[in-house]
């Protein structure tokens, strides 16, 4: 990270706290409800907001005003609940395909939670016209978390070797090697991979397996190279540590899928990019970020963290404005993804499930009341 990119970051963290403990120690607010708007935005501002979760809040927030106009709210409200029936039907779709894929049955160790999968896709695709898209991708990340479960929690090492071995050959003939709680998992990754993949040769005319099958293998390895660390007793440095995150987390899975889901505006060029920009510039910057600051406790290496995230936001408002070579709609979902892990891991670890729960309830199954 450049030199003057740390002198703003400082300057905007410095201006956050001075206004914050300004504003939340002034009581001479003309309204109360002007005053929870401006405590709120310190909190967590507008613009890092995840959309939909956005829309439903901002609906609520304006009804409050005095001066609003009605038919411009009725307006609003129809619209939202509108796109929740979307919503509806999209996770029936999902629901159904989750209980014919029979995972959950079958591996009782894993986690059963398509609505939470959905959830992100919401975030990362909030708008009405990517449903297709948000049904398929929440079927890939469903798929994820199984074999992130595998690695975690319940398969043996040798067996994690076998099944890396499998994802790296992509062939059927490898599940004959595999135990049998891992082939159903295999065949799942193998035939969702395939369907995505016929799906955009119809609908764009591109051949993309391989691509999906490159996607999937890096980041088995990277689960491997986690077991292996574990295995060995081994405690990698926090550089190494972030660099093999940053491709276990799943979201450059996330955006190859959107990328050619999507479909608009891919070429030759910019797929060769998407590959070269896997990692991107997050790792690098946090590894000069732990090189040059020597952090003694855990509360200051919180502390330090959001201010580099802090920092990384204005990166990512300039990659909106600045002239891309990779599609607008993708560089809207990396930023779109941001917004909905500031919102939905925001909270303490021990309250996540309550608050993705809570998320899923008001996005899908409360309507706004007209």
């Amino acid at each position: 990270m450049k030199l003057h990119t740390w002198v703003q970051m400082a300057k905007m963290c410095f201006h956050r706290q001075w206004s914050s403990q300004r504003f939340t120690s002034k009581r001479q607010f003309q309204s109360f409800e002007l005053r929870r708007q401006v405590l709120q935005s310190f909190e967590l501002p507008r613009h890092l907001r995840m959309a939909r979760l956005e829309a439903r809040r901002y609906i609520e927030e304006y009804s409050n005003e005095s001066d609003h106009s009605s038919a411009l709210l009725e307006l609003a409200m129809l619209d939202y609940n509108k796109v929740q029936a979307l919503h509806q039907m999209e996770l029936a779709e999902i629901s159904s395909w989750w209980k014919h894929l029979g995972l959950v049955d079958k591996l009782s160790f894993a986690r059963d939670r398509p609505l939470e999968c959905f959830l992100w896709t919401v975030g990362l695709l909030p708008e009405p016209k990517y449903s297709g898209c948000r049904i398929e991708l929440a079927k890939n990340i469903a798929i994820l978390l199984v074999i992130d479960d595998i690695f975690d929690t319940h398969g043996s090492f040798s067996d994690l070797v076998l099944f890396t071995d499998a994802i790296r050959r992509w062939d059927l003939n490898a599940i004959e090697q595999l135990p049998e709680y891992m082939k159903i998992c295999y065949m799942a990754l193998y035939n969702t991979t395939n369907e995505v993949s016929y799906k955009v040769l119809k609908e764009h005319g591109w051949s993309i397996r391989s691509y999906l099958q490159k996607t999937w293998i890096e980041m088995i390895e990277g689960f491997m190279l986690e077991a292996e660390w574990l295995n060995n007793g081994h405690i990698p440095n926090l550089e190494d540590y972030v660099e093999n995150g940053v491709t276990t987390a799943g979201t450059y899975m996330a955006l190859v899928h959107v990328f050619f889901l999507i479909g608009k505006g891919v070429t030759d060029e910019n797929v060769k990019l998407l590959e070269e920009q896997e990692r991107g510039d997050v790792a690098s910057s946090i590894q000069l970020f732990v090189k040059e600051n020597d952090i003694k406790s855990e509360d200051e290496a919180r502390k330090q963290i959001i201010q580099l995230i802090q920092g990384l936001w204005k990166e990512l408002n300039g990659e909106l404005i600045a002239p891309n070579a990779l599609p607008l709609p993708i560089i809207k979902t990396a930023f779109n993804m941001s917004r909905t892990s500031q919102v939905v891991y925001q909270h303490d670890e021990d309250s996540y499930f309550s608050s993705v729960d809570n998320y899923v309830q008001s996005l899908f199954f409360t309507p706004v009341e007209l």
